[in-house]
């Protein structure tokens, strides 16, 4: 289930805000946590009842894991079994099918006879997200950053809550403990609430949606582009896949707020980033800091010597790239990343903070466009054809009519709100405008009329996934 779909907007939504009401009138946490519970759980059995039974599994083993390492005793033993299963469940799923082909090919190439029968893996939805999720669980109560969650039905809440269970934000079990046992939902908290939840649906149904069917066109065409196309194709893909994550992102902290919850945010308006160690900090933050606070500070961060500073980064931004994805395109977009992390971190790095700041934000924009490149083709092949029609000042026109003609004035219309959207703009105006109700009224009035185009738009439109169920 979506949040930009009518069974969730027309049927599961008010369904789950009614039940959530009825259990706040008793006034006790066992009845809302529950309600909670089995309206996420009818949330994610929409997509398959088989793969709920993994997820539940799951909650149920690192409940587990998390008991025994309260115990104190054979702690880091237990954390290494909680960390094996995880990691494995996610590499049979996701990775196996991956490595058999890829040692196949090997195998080909060595002119050995070697096949893999594999039968046909279908990945989990949200897989990735609810085991990072359940793993930095698991990993700050073996550091003793939290307590042990002793109600289970607890930890499943916090596992299994449907806003963020299948997109993010990866949300840290310190961040929301105390809301599970105790929260309050205000006026304010439920305005605040919907209208981020209406904001991230009409940036899904109008924004990247818009710059998704350009980016595909382009990118589905790719022998037929010429220079500017390809950059324009880039450049539209970038804000397709903000538009997108950043969207789910919104919705999902809207429903938190309006259930009680205060999720942090994932996006701060990365493609202002002066930087790529910037735009990082600014990017899908969640999963970042994830991968900082378990990944890179644990193999040593920047604490023992320049060399393995580069290693280490190196091999997070190589998991980065594999997290999204089994395939080498991910990867190379990983180690893209990591490598002008590396630069940034040496003599480049020195160089650039001394550039204007325009000659700053061309080049990360010319290092992120060029790296989603590598993250939107299907083969690599495909996405080094592609950079290089980038770079070669090619302006002959190959016939790329369905691409010409679908920049008309709707299509410059949304890619100018889409641009608009990707820089504080609008915070700035909010500050300008505090305190005028008038002007608060109005923002209210234009949004509850966006977010009736949206759905009605939403009914006659082709079922569009976001991208990063994929992941």
């Amino acid at each position: 289930m979506v949040f930009v779909s009518p069974i969730f907007i027309f049927l599961f939504l008010p369904i789950t805000l009614g039940i959530y009401a009825l259990a706040c009138l008793t006034g006790r946490k066992f009845f809302k946590n529950t309600s909670l519970l089995v309206c996420s759980l009818v949330f994610y059995a929409w997509g398959g009842v088989g793969y709920l039974a993994l997820l539940v599994l799951s909650t149920i083993v690192n409940y587990i894991f998390g008991l025994l390492i309260g115990r104190e005793k054979n702690r880091r033993l237990v954390l290494t079994a909680a960390v094996i299963y995880n990691m494995g469940i996610l590499f049979v799923f996701k990775y196996l099918n991956f490595f058999a082909d890829t040692v196949q090919t090997a195998a080909h190439m060595l002119k050995l006879d070697w096949t893999a029968a594999l039968p046909a893996i279908t990945l989990p939805i949200g897989i990735s997200f609810f085991t990072f999720q359940i793993m930095s669980y698991v990993i700050d109560v073996y550091n003793r950053k939290v307590e042990v969650q002793k109600n289970p039905l607890d930890l499943a809440l916090y596992i299994m809550l449907f806003p963020q269970l299948i997109a993010g934000p990866i949300v840290r079990y310190i961040d929301v403990n105390q809301e599970i046992k105790e929260r309050y939902t205000d006026s304010d908290m439920i305005h605040s609430g919907i209208t981020r939840f209406i904001v991230g649906f009409n940036k899904k149904i109008f924004l990247a949606n818009g710059m998704g069917y350009m980016a595909d066109t382009v990118f589905g065409s790719i022998s037929k582009i010429n220079t500017p196309l390809a950059w324009l194709g880039a450049v539209c893909y970038a804000l397709q896949i903000y538009m997108d994550f950043s969207s789910y992102s919104d919705m999902a902290i809207g429903l938190g707020k309006i259930f009680g919850f205060h999720f942090l945010e994932n996006f701060n308006y990365p493609y202002i980033s002066g930087s790529i160690k910037e735009f990082w900090r600014r990017w899908h933050i969640s999963l970042s800091t994830w991968f900082r606070d378990y990944v890179y500070i644990p193999l040593g961060g920047s604490r023992k010597g320049t060399g393995k500073t580069y290693r280490n980064l190196l091999i997070v931004f190589l998991l980065t790239g594999f997290w999204h994805g089994a395939d080498w395109t991910f990867i190379v977009w990983g180690l893209f990343h990591g490598l002008f992390l590396v630069l940034e971190r040496g003599k480049m790095g020195t160089v650039l903070e001394r550039l204007p700041k325009a000659v700053r934000h061309i080049y990360t924009g010319i290092v992120v466009l060029v790296g989603w490149v590598f993250f939107r083709c299907e083969t690599l092949g495909d996405a080094l054809v592609y950079i290089k029609t980038m770079f070669t000042l090619d302006f002959r026109n190959y016939g790329a009519v369905e691409i010409l003609q679908a920049i008309d004035r709707e299509f410059l219309t949304l890619f100018l709100l889409a641009v608009i959207g990707s820089v504080p703009l609008i915070p700035w105006l909010k500050e300008k405008t505090a305190g005028k109700r008038a002007v608060g009224a109005a923002a209210d009035a234009g949004l509850l009329v966006m977010f009736a185009f949206g759905v009605f738009y939403m009914v006659g439109a082709d079922f569009n996934p976001f991208i990063y169920f994929r992941f």
